[in-house]
């Protein structure tokens, strides 16, 4: 009988940092302090409405205040940059989060940038994806935090590992390449470039793969044993799926995340982490 892959829970890791996101702000309430977070959504993407919704629902819970400040498709850059400079001048207004992709072909980069570094609750900012490559993490993107708590919670040592990284995006595979090695583990990083991806696939213990490509890492492309996150979400027909062959995969694995329910509950869980964190620190009552 074939022993399948432990399930790394994503759910479960998700609430338990909302009860402890919870605690911390009902003692920020105790001091006057309602944490707040501002989220920015341009046009009426059915996918980024249920990301916002998902967004706010957990804010709600962690007793976090939150609120979606809606722009029209039509938006100009400058019209969505001004509007950000109003949500930084507002005091109760903690984190800010402007949800991609914007519609049109308009390039975010000028937006995120405008957002205030200390309200970047996305770790989008250059000063903040800066401060990460030099081993000071402030604010940073909250997948690969998520994946980096994951593994904390589940008591696996980073220092010395092997971790594969497939994707080298700005969102993911970047910023977790520096937190991997901030940690002091041996990181590889792949890409569609990459000549045999499996051959570096099979070395992961920690393997994680953004790819966007479904099915893209399959049972002989993995370690025996290891840990696998995958990040990516892809519609095939009427289902979810992630870019890991997971039925297959599970069976050499020695945890995974499941597609839905692994990763993206986490990435959600350390926006009301990082959201705490920017309050504490804009108000002075950091733990």
């Amino acid at each position: 009988m074939i022993k399948l892959a432990a399930i790394i829970d994503g759910k479960a890791l998700a609430a338990e940092v909302e009860k402890e996101s919870l605690a911390r702000a009902k003692r920020l309430a105790e001091k006057g302090i309602v944490p707040g977070l501002a989220t920015l959504l341009v046009g009426e993407n059915p996918a980024s409405q249920m990301y916002i919704r998902l967004k706010h629902s957990a804010c709600s819970r962690a007793g976090i205040r939150s609120e979606n400040v809606l722009l029209p498709e039509s938006s100009t850059e400058e019209e969505i940059i001004a509007k950000i400079q109003e949500l930084n001048q507002r005091e109760d207004v903690n984190g800010i989060l402007l949800q991609l992709p914007l519609p049109g072909g308009l390039n975010p980069q000028r937006a995120m940038m405008s957002i205030l570094p200390k309200k970047d609750v996305d770790g989008f900012h250059p000063l903040n994806m800066g401060s990460l490559l030099l081993g000071v993490e402030r604010l940073v993107p909250c997948t690969p935090l998520g994946i980096i708590y994951a593994l904390e919670r589940l008591d696996i040592r980073l220092e010395g590992a092997e971790v594969v990284i497939v994707g080298h995006s700005n969102v993911v595979g970047k910023p977790l390449a520096a937190m991997m090695l901030n940690r002091n583990a041996t990181v590889q990083v792949c890409h569609v470039f990459t000549r045999d991806l499996a051959e570096h696939t099979r070395d992961a213990e920690i393997l994680v793969v953004a790819a966007g490509v479904p099915g893209l890492i399959r049972k002989e492309m993995v370690r025996p044993g290891a840990y696998v996150f995958d990040v990516g979400i892809n519609r095939v027909g009427d289902r979810t799926v992630g870019d890991v062959e997971y039925e297959a995969v599970s069976e050499i694995a020695g945890a995974i995340t499941p597609v839905p329910g692994g990763v993206g509950p986490l990435t959600v869980a350390m926006l009301l982490r990082q959201t705490l964190k920017a309050a504490e620190e804009q108000t002075g009552s950091s733990q």
